[in-house]
């Protein structure tokens, strides 16, 4: 199977990574040269653009930063789309988007499949990050093999469109969670108390959480670096705040996290990585909440594995 992939960036670049890694007959694209020339010296070919790589390939992937991005790459890739073709769409993205866009690969004879990733950059990188995939059981069947060298947990989520409804719904909870970090770190730091002695508290606690795990230790670290900025945080709560206004959701919670994250875009620029949202408070309080022997960036110490499907409780 002849794979292309378009966007080489800190998500993208990584999951790519795994499949030159594995074997894969993998050719890229990214606007950026410099990117897709690490990709060509690792042994992938490059393509002109996303016309060449629908045409050459069995399978396209994209992972790319927004909705308007997959778009204009999918408007250069339709007339390249033949009987047989598959676009996999791991950006996260807009659920109506992506039915939109796949409407217009399955009228071609292609089929598209929604398959975001959750579980960090980290976890990108060693093939070790779950996979969400919207689409139907034979088409699932068909790419799982692929899947599987992607990442480890891969989950069938139903038609085209509900991988993309999970995955928005994840990421705004692991927004809350990172705000609610944020507040318990300052206010333990106000408080008087250990940091060290108050991550571990959360971490064997019932206050731990993935989110406590990995992006606390780079705040107290004081890099920030989740490979994440505050754009993309607020792109993807915002997508969430879109799937409960059009199911009719008066939500409490996500109006406000919105309104933090555009704050913190405001005061500190909407490339700021997106755990520096702590900075709001410390600004506030005039604290700097650091503390010895965390890490600068999140590494995945689990070996790679093959992957595996997920099956939800209750079906057979």
């Amino acid at each position: 199977m002849k794979v292309g992939f378009i966007g080489l960036g800190n998500v993208g670049g990584k999951l790519s990574g795994s499949l030159l890694r594995n074997g894969a007959e993998l050719t890229v694209h990214d606007l950026n040269a410099e990117l897709v020339a690490d990709f060509v010296a690792r042994g992938a070919a490059a393509a002109e653009g996303p016309a060449q790589l629908m045409r050459d390939c069995d399978v396209v992937i994209t992972c790319l930063p927004s909705p308007a991005a997959s778009d204009a790459v999918m408007q250069a890739m339709l007339p390249e789309v033949t009987a047989g073709k598959i676009w996999l769409e791991m950006s996260t993205t807009d659920e109506a988007e992506v039915k939109r866009l796949g409407a217009q690969v399955t009228e071609r004879g292609g089929v598209a499949v929604d398959c975001p990733v959750s579980g960090g950059c980290h976890r990108a990188d060693t093939g070790n990050i779950s996979i969400f995939a919207g689409c139907d059981r034979d088409t699932f069947e068909r790419i799982l093999p692929l899947l599987k060298t992607l990442g480890r947990r891969i989950l069938h989520t139903g038609e085209l469109g509900t991988a993309s409804v999970l995955k928005v719904m994840t990421n705004y909870l692991a927004t809350a969670n990172l705000v609610t970090c944020c507040e318990a770190l300052v206010t333990a730091k106000a408080a008087g108390m250990d940091l060290n002695t108050t991550y571990e508290a959360i971490k064997i606690s019932s206050g731990t959480s993935f989110v406590h795990e990995t992006e606390s230790q780079v705040i107290l670290n004081g890099s920030r670096d989740i490979s994440f900025t505050m754009d993309l945080v607020a792109k993807d709560i915002g997508l969430f705040q879109e799937v409960a206004n059009r199911a009719g959701v008066p939500l409490e919670i996500s109006p406000k996290l919105i309104e933090i994250f555009a704050d913190g875009i405001a005061r500190f620029g909407e490339r700021e990585l997106s755990p520096n949202i702590i900075r709001r408070l410390e600004d506030a309080t005039g604290l700097v909440v650091q503390a010895p022997g965390f890490p600068a960036e999140m590494h995945d110490d689990e070996p790679e594995e093959s992957g595996y499907e997920v099956v939800p409780p209750g079906r057979v």
